[in-house]
């Protein structure tokens, strides 16, 4: 069976950053174990499939090590593979999802925006061994969605953060993000899922489930600018719009191929 696949760099507008997503397009369902075996096999933080239906696209997500609940930028990544390379005429994708309902993706100019649900955090306490995962700095508050978030002072003590990720894949959750105030726009974040096979995230769309709410609260606005400061960077614009949020972020094309699968 030969399948399509695509590589693109999303939140970036330049290749080589952002943060890489495959995209599989398929005309019916894989196995699970058998998306599960190609997902390792590409090593990227995600790799998406999509299957078209009546409304638009059912839509999944794995990463290496397992299939996910919800993933920003493979979803911004497989709506502009959609829209550059595969002939998507309408302005607006309808991606159905198994447990984050229908995601909305619209073709904004050169940007892509995103309608994603709100997952604002809750105050968490601290589990062992995470603050000194993370090089042992303090941070000012714990907080928990489906990931641990911590918030710190400065952009400079997320920059500085070198984490042991063999101790972080220990900590019973999916992602942690941390983040702080940015310097030249209002936050900044970092994201790390080593028990899920990703040990540093380059961008990461569902950890702005949790940043957005949290800073529009704290910033006092719900129009947000956002980088990711991972080593390849990312730039989300992003609005709270009640239990919903919107991220827009830009997108570039590295792979177009096909894979053999047989048995």
């Amino acid at each position: 069976m030969t399948i399509p696949i695509y590589q693109a760099d999303a939140f970036t507008d330049k290749l080589f950053g952002g943060n890489p997503a495959a995209i599989c397009p398929l005309d019916e369902w894989l196995p699970d174990e058998t998306m599960q075996k190609i997902a390792l096999e590409n090593n990227l933080a995600e790799t998406a499939f999509f299957v078209k239906n009546e409304t638009g696209y059912l839509l999944r997500w794995f990463t290496p090590e397992l299939e996910i609940d919800l993933c920003g930028h493979a979803t911004l990544a497989s709506a502009h593979i959609l829209f550059t390379e595969l002939g998507y005429n309408a302005d607006t994708i309808n991606f159905d999802t198994i447990k984050a309902g229908t995601l909305v993706v619209k073709r904004d100019g050169d940007k892509y925006s995103m309608d994603f649900p709100s997952r604002p955090p809750f105050a968490a306490d601290k589990p062992e061994g995470l603050i000194e995962a993370l090089g042992g700095k303090k941070p000012k508050e714990i907080l928990r969605s489906r990931d641990y978030m911590l918030v710190y002072d400065t952009q400079e003590d997320i920059l500085d953060m070198k984490p042991d990720h063999f101790a972080l894949a220990k900590i019973d959750s999916l992602g942690i993000i941390v983040t702080a105030p940015g310097k030249d726009v209002d936050f900044v974040s970092r994201f790390f899922a080593p028990s899920a096979g990703i040990p540093e995230d380059p961008v990461t769309g569902s950890a702005h489930c949790n940043l957005i709410p949290y800073w529009a609260g704290k910033l006092g606005k719900n129009i947000l600018h956002a980088y990711q400061v991972s080593p390849r960077k990312g730039e989300l614009w992003c609005e709270l719009k009640g239990d919903r949020v919107i991220m827009a972020g830009k997108a570039v094309t590295y792979l177009k191929g096909s894979i053999e699968v047989k048995g």
